[in-house]
C-alpha cells in the first residue's frame, strides 16, 4: 500500500511549504530515470495576434527567482515574449509518470548570467549561436552551413568567443506550480500552489 502524505496524496508530494523544494525533489529523481534531457520542457507563449505557439527547450536554472532558459533574442519565441510576458511550462518525465505545470511571467536574466552560462557552453555551440538567425526563413541548408564556417574563421580562437548581445536567457517568475502523479483508472492526483500578495505559498488538492 502506498504512502500518503498529510493530505491524503502520494507520499512522492511530500509536505513542504515552498513548490520550489518540491520540485527540486521532483527533478533531482527526474535525472536518475528519464533517458534524454530530464530538463526539457514545453515552453508556451502567444503572440499580438493572439494565436499560441509551443515548443521544447531546456532548463538551465532554477531557484526561489525562477526557471531559466536560454535562447536567441529575436527568435519567434523571444519576440511573442516582448509582447506579451505571460507564459507557462510543463516538465513530462514519462519515467516517472509525473508532471509539473509552471504558469507565470517572463524577464531577462543579467548580462553576467548569460555570460556566465554562454562561456560554459561547447564552441559549437558557442558559434551556432552567431551563425543562426533563429526562425528566419533559409534559402537552403548551405546557408546556414556557410555562416557557421565564416564565424569559425572569425573566431578561431576557442576560447575568445564573446556571447552575441542578441542571445541571452529569460527567467520564468512563477505564480503557480502544479504537480501531477498518474492514477489508476484516470484517478490522478494534483496539488497546486499559488503565490499569495505576501508571496506565501497556497497549497490545493486539485480534482483530476
Amino acid at each position: 500500500m502506498n504512502q500518503k502524505n498529510s493530505l491524503g496524496i502520494d507520499l512522492c508530494f511530500k509536505d513542504l511549504d515552498n513548490p520550489i523544494d518540491l520540485f527540486e525533489d521532483w527533478f533531482n529523481e527526474a535525472k536518475k530515470t528519464e533517458i534524454n534531457d530530464p530538463n526539457a520542457l514545453a515552453l508556451a507563449t502567444v503572440g499580438k495576434n493572439g494565436i499560441p505557439s509551443v515548443r521544447m527547450v531546456l532548463l538551465k536554472d532554477f531557484n526561489e527567482k525562477g526557471f531559466v532558459f536560454y535562447t536567441n533574442l529575436n527568435s519567434r519565441k523571444s519576440n511573442e515574449i516582448k509582447s506579451n510576458p505571460n507564459t507557462a511550462m510543463c516538465f513530462h518525465w514519462k519515467s516517472l509518470l509525473r508532471q509539473v505545470r509552471i504558469t507565470g511571467k517572463l524577464t531577462n536574466v543579467s548580462d553576467a548570467d548569460a555570460d556566465n552560462y554562454y562561456n560554459s557552453r561547447s564552441y559549437g555551440s558557442k558559434i551556432g549561436a552567431w551563425a543562426s538567425n533563429q526562425s528566419s526563413i533559409l534559402k537552403s541548408r548551405d546557408e546556414l552551413l556557410n555562416s557557421i564556417e565564416e564565424f569559425k574563421r572569425k573566431y578561431s580562437n576557442e576560447k575568445n568567443i564573446p556571447r552575441p548581445k542578441y542571445w541571452s536567457g529569460w527567467n520564468l517568475y512563477p505564480t503557480e506550480i502544479e504537480f501531477w502523479l498518474d492514477g489508476k483508472d484516470r484517478i490522478h492526483e494534483r496539488l497546486l500552489y499559488s503565490r499569495k500578495d505576501n508571496n506565501i505559498w497556497e497549497k490545493n488538492l486539485l480534482s483530476p
